[in-house]
Formats: C-alpha cells, structure tokens, sequence
C-alpha cells in the first residue's frame, strides 16, 4: 500500500469518527471541538493565505482568523461533506505532495479525535500506516526535537529500528510502536503510549519541550 492510500484512508476514518462523536466532541487540540478541528483542515486545503501561519508564528493570528471565518461560515455536515470530496489539486492534491502532505495531517488529527473521546492505541498495529509514518519521521524527527536542549534523543520502535531525533548527550531514549512515537514527536506527548530511558534530568528537559513543528 502506497502512502497515498494510508493518507486517503485515514482521512476517510477520520471524517467516520468525526460524525460519530459530533461537532461539539473535544479534541486534543486545546480549545478545539471536533468543528474547530474539520474547519482547519478545510483552511488548509483551500486557503494558500493561511498557509504560512501553520509553521511561523509571526503568522498564526492571520491563520486562526481564516479558521474562525470557516468555523462561522460552514455547518458542520457541511464541513463533512466538503472533506470527503478529498484534497483540491493544489497544493495538496499534486502528486507527490498528497502523499508526503497528508500522511502526518490525516493520522495525527484522527488521532486527536480518537484519543480525546476515549479510544486508545489502535490493536493490532497497522503495518503499512507503522511504516508511513516511519517513513515521515525519519524525514522530520530532527525538526520535531529541534527546541530539546540538554539531551539526546533517540527513537526506537519494537524491532529496534532507531531514528536520531537530537544529537547530543546524554542520550534519551524514546520507545514506542511508531504511531506512538509519531504523537510525541508532533508533541500529542500526554496521549502517546511510550517509555522514556536515561538519565532523569535529561528525561525531564525532553518532557518539559515543546515538540512538533
């Protein structure tokens, strides 16, 4: 399965649960309700302005503001609907983009959904979504870890596979199945079932960073 499938898919179960737990569902994203939530991603998609303020936060308010116009402008089975039509052409629809795009949006929002109305690490661990989302931190883990100071980190998943997330000393070492790593690393850090080992000063400064993008 390409990860333009694992991509496409979760957003399908994504927009499922979300009609299941209903607009005013809490998130993991603070302040968010699950209308909230499907208005950003509906920002962006179809709003090239507001792109810039999800990565700088000189830009953030402008990005919020385009959020709360979507909030205000679309009911919530609109939002719905509007999703399932999937990703315009431009940007996130190109190939290429869709995939490297989508994977981390997709997963870690359904995961704010699932997460916040009481479901915990999906069981069994899907192969093809593990390997995604491998794909996408050994490309990213470096960004992620970026504001650790004082401390390695290393993340390991079940089969020992490790990616270097911070270079430095003393080494943290993050374990985990990998959609767990991956919600750490996107900072999701309460929700994430994951094992931090090494020195507890170094445990600490790795806890207490504010991770993701």
């Amino acid at each position: 399965m390409s990860r333009h499938d694992v991509a496409d898919r979760e957003r399908a179960a994504l927009l499922d649960r979300a009609d299941e737990v209903g607009a005013e569902a809490p998130t993991l994203c603070e302040g968010w309700t699950v209308h909230h939530l499907l208005a950003h991603m509906w920002v962006r998609e179809h709003d090239p302005t507001a792109l810039p303020g999800l990565v700088i936060p000189a830009f953030h308010g402008h990005t919020a503001a385009r959020e709360h116009a979507a909030y205000e402008r679309f009911a919530f089975p609109d939002l719905l609907a509007e999703l399932r039509k999937g990703p315009p052409l431009l940007p996130f629809g190109l190939p290429g983009v869709r995939e490297a795009g989508n994977v981390h949006e997709h997963f870690v929002h359904h995961e704010d959904i699932r997460r916040a109305n009481g479901d915990g690490p999906r069981q069994p661990v899907d192969p093809d979504l593990a390997d995604a989302l491998w794909w996408r931190l050994r490309a990213s883990a470096l960004v992620m870890f970026r504001r650790v100071r004082g401390a390695g980190v290393v993340l390991r998943r079940p089969d020992g596979e490790t990616v270097t997330a911070r270079r430095g000393e003393p080494v943290v070492t993050i374990t985990g199945e990998v959609p767990e790593l991956f919600l750490y690393a996107f900072n999701r850090k309460s929700a994430a079932a994951v094992g931090l080992v090494g020195p507890d000063d170094a445990v600490t400064r790795v806890r207490e960073s504010h991770l993701g993008p």
